[in-house]
């Protein structure tokens, strides 16, 4: 089994992300492949209060176990499979159980901030960043958030404006500079998906990924 092939892909909060990441995803369903959420190593909070844990801002990098997720990409690199942790939003903590996920050919990690972090940027192929206006990103979280999540309509804005918003500004945005391709408008630019589907295939095929 050849190393996988990892591609990042990031962008501010209700860019499209998942979008492009199923987009890509769904046009290789011949191929080994799967999907990676940072969304799923955000640090353990069960030693704390609850009101303690709704505090939390998501958007920072310290919310995330970024060493637990770098330790995993490695093991994955050398098709060794993981314990992948999960989270559960509306108690704002990790779920006591783990998802068993095997090696693949090629990985797809999305979240806010993978490309913050220097040690993922370095493990990554291919490196995408998903461009949308700030108003589209914050109707789009404001339907997840109420929708998924179990939250309220002021808790969603209140959160954006205290801490989503600025997180974006100081740590999302700037990092548009490591990528190697930029998406504007998500899922909805079907030409840049189609070149991003491309490349990858082209990769597959120099590397002999099957």
């Amino acid at each position: 089994m050849n190393k996988p092939i990892l591609i990042g892909i990031t962008g501010g909060t209700g860019s499209g992300k998942s979008t492009v990441a199923h987009a890509i995803y769904d046009s290789l369903t011949e191929k080994n492949i799967a999907i990676i959420e940072q969304d799923a190593y955000y640090k353990d909070q069960s030693h704390l209060s609850f009101d303690e844990r709704t505090k939390t801002n998501y958007d920072h990098p310290f919310a995330f176990d970024m060493d637990l997720l770098v330790e995993h990409l490695q093991m994955l690199r050398n098709n060794q499979a993981i314990e992948k942790p999960a989270y559960d939003f509306e108690r704002h903590t990790r779920k006591p159980e783990t998802v068993l996920f095997q090696p693949k050919d090629i990985i797809i990690l999305e979240g806010i901030l993978i490309l913050d972090e220097p040690r993922l940027r370095d493990m990554l192929d291919i490196k995408i960043f998903v461009d949308t206006d700030a108003d589209v990103r914050i109707i789009r979280r404001i339907i997840r958030d109420i929708k998924d999540r179990g939250r309220s309509l002021d808790s969603v804005i209140d959160q954006y404006l205290t801490t989503v918003r600025p997180a974006h500004l100081q740590f999302v945005e700037p990092n548009k500079k490591f990528a190697d391709i930029i998406i504007p408008e998500g899922g909805f630019n079907q030409v840049a998906i189609d070149i991003m589907i491309a490349k990858v295939k082209s990769i597959i095929q120099e590397r002999g990924n099957v």
